[in-house]
């Protein structure tokens, strides 16, 4: 596998009223999207808490947006991998619609254990399964 691609469409409760999209809604576009680059890669987000009893929070996000999605648009985002350590990695995401070049996410998870908070290193399963978002290969 390498980066992984996500499409959706734009509707109207997606934007504000003069037909853009809001800013907060790229986060939810872009969460969907990470959640469905791990489920592809066979690695489903609630079976890290099922099997081994972690989660993947968000520690650190930024956002820039390049140029405005707008009502009907199809859209896409790429997810791939900037880098992994033992218990956090940063994802990058681009949303694009065709040619144009909408935003671009940079996304820091975290794998800790629930309740606690505390960090824990991220199972070699779920390890390969971000490791294949590579943009090589």
């Amino acid at each position: 596998m390498k980066a992984h691609k996500a499409g959706f469409r734009v509707y109207y409760e997606d934007t504000d009223a003069g037909g853009i999209v809001y800013h907060a809604r790229y986060l939810a576009f872009a969460e969907r999207a990470r959640t469905e680059a791990l489920r592809m890669a066979g690695t489903p987000v609630s079976a890290l808490q099922e099997e081994a009893g972690l989660v993947f929070v968000v520690t650190k996000l930024g956002i820039e947006y390049h140029q405005p999605l707008r009502l009907d648009d199809w859209a896409e985002i790429t997810t791939s991998i900037d880098s992994i350590g033992a218990a956090r990695c940063q994802l990058r995401q681009v949303v694009t619609c065709g040619d144009m070049h909408a935003a671009t996410l940079t996304v820091e998870l975290a794998c800790i254990v629930p309740g606690s908070g505390r960090p824990a290193r991220i199972p070699p399963r779920w390890r390969a399964s971000i490791e294949a978002l590579s943009n090589q290969g």
